[in-house]
This record gives structure tokens, sequence and C-alpha cells, in this order.
């Protein structure tokens, strides 16, 4: 058979075609991630830069504020998407600062540090109601977790390895959870009395000298149960939480274990009787 030469020349451009295609393909293709998990090619730079892709947001399909994320609190770094309903504009990507401040439209700087998307919807809305909108229907996605270190917590005391924890994004701990951290109480901690301090807004964090000095002035546990006497907590600096490792380790009783917070200190008191 004779084969004719405008046949032969499409014969060998049919290489070039089939590589053509191939590459298109390749580049339309999403990446496969090593967990075999698929992941846009457009959030490839953004794990090269060393932060952990949560996915697309659904901020620009969201309608309720109900609905946002209540458990994760943001941290440094962490990137989100912000849409306000009645604005009718697509979302615009906002970032969590090293002051733990957000840049937010309209009303500047807010604070945004350990707070949820749902949580800080709630607080941008009457700002926004005041003197922009009728109604505001904020809705704020987490798209990005950054790798800074939301903040500190303080362990002191009758603690194994006592000092300064970082508190990572995500990493949500409770009293106890931090204690296990920190290798577990000393030998002769007051387990049923740990107290959990709490700085208010603007107020000076107490030293671990001025938590001693008011742990011998504050009536025991055996007191507090069989004398009926009550210890005073409260004052203009700080709020105190009682935290019992007895009842949430031995007895079950998690709903008893406070999440922590930036700025947290743990006191672990010695036992006034020892043996």
């Amino acid at each position: 058979m004779i084969l004719r030469p405008r046949f032969l020349s499409a014969l060998a451009s049919l290489p070039s075609i089939f590589f053509s295609a191939t590459a298109a393909l390749s580049l339309a293709a999403p990446v496969v991630s090593p967990g075999g998990g698929r992941q846009d090619a457009a959030a490839t730079p953004d794990n090269r830069a060393g932060s952990q892709v949560l996915g697309t947001s659904t901020v620009a399909f969201t309608t309720s504020m109900e609905v946002l994320n209540s458990t994760t609190r943001l941290g440094k770094g962490d990137r989100v998407s912000f849409r306000i309903l009645e604005d009718r504009h697509e979302p615009i990507a906002l970032v969590v600062t090293d002051s733990g401040e957000m840049e937010v439209p309209l009303i500047g700087r807010v604070k945004a540090l350990d707070k949820t998307c749902k949580q800080l919807a709630y607080e941008i809305k009457p700002l926004l109601e005041k003197d922009y909108f009728v109604k505001a229907t904020v809705i704020i996605g987490l798209d990005l977790v950054g790798t800074k270190p939301r903040g500190k917590v303080f362990l002191t005391g009758q603690i194994r390895t006592p000092g300064v924890m970082e508190l990572m994004p995500g990493d949500d701990l409770t009293v106890s959870q931090a204690i296990l951290r920190a290798g577990g109480i000393g030998d002769f901690a007051n387990k049923r009395e740990i107290r959990l301090v709490r700085k208010k807004p603007g107020a000076r964090m107490p030293t671990a000298a001025e938590l001693k000095a008011a742990q011998s002035r504050k009536p025991g546990w055996f007191a507090r149960n069989f004398l009926g006497k009550k210890e005073d907590t409260s004052n203009d600096a700080t709020e105190t939480i009682l935290v019992d490792l007895v009842e949430i380790l031995e007895k079950g009783h998690l709903e008893r274990d406070p999440l922590l917070r930036v700025g947290d200190l743990i006191y672990v008191p010695e036992r006034l009787i020892n043996f």
C-alpha cells in the first residue's frame, strides 16, 4: 500500500499532539498529597511557605452566623475570609497580625487573637450596625492556619517542670492536660486546690510569690468543707478558678477541667500536711 504524503505528515504530528494534550491534563489535574488526599494546585505555594492549608473557605456560600466555627481559636498568622452578607461583595482575605489584631473594613483594627470565628463575627456585628448597616450579617471562615504560637501559659508551684508553655495553633489545652504535659504534679502537691489564675483585661498578672502569700491566707479544703469557711478569690486584677484534679482524673468529671487561654497561670499549691 502506498501512503500519501499528506497522511505521512499527519502521522508525524501525532507525538507532538499527544505531548501537548498530556501537558495540558497535567496542569489541570489536582495535586495529590502523600496521604492520598486531593489538594488544589493553587494551595501549594502556601504549603511551601510553611503553613497548613485547611481548604477553601465556605464563606461565599454561608448565610447564617449561627453555623460559624465556635471551637477553633484564632492565632497569629491565621488567614480568614471575611464577608458582610448585606454588602453583596465577594469575600476578602484578612490576617491576624503579630499584635493579635485584624484590620476589618470600615471599623479598623479589632482584637482577634484567641477568639473563634463565631465569637469574632458577633463582636464585629454591632460595630458595623452602629454607623454603616441597619443589619449586618458577618461571615468569617478560617482558611489558613499560621505556624506562630498563639501565646503562652505559665505553670508554677508543685509541678515537676514549672515554667512557660507555648500554645500552638489548634492546641486547645485544659488545665489537667497542661499539668500532665509538664510532667505532672510534685510529691507534696495539693491536687484538690489547683488555681487557674486568669488576668482581667488591662490588669497585671500576680507573681508566684504573691500567689503563695495569698494561698497562706485562704482557708484550706478541710475548713471549707467541714467548717463552712469560704474563700474570696475576687479582685480587680484577676479571677481565680479552683480546679480539683481528683475529680477530673480519678472520677472522670471532664466538664470541670477548664480550657486554657493565652496568659493564664496555673498555680499548684503545697499540701499543708505532708506524710
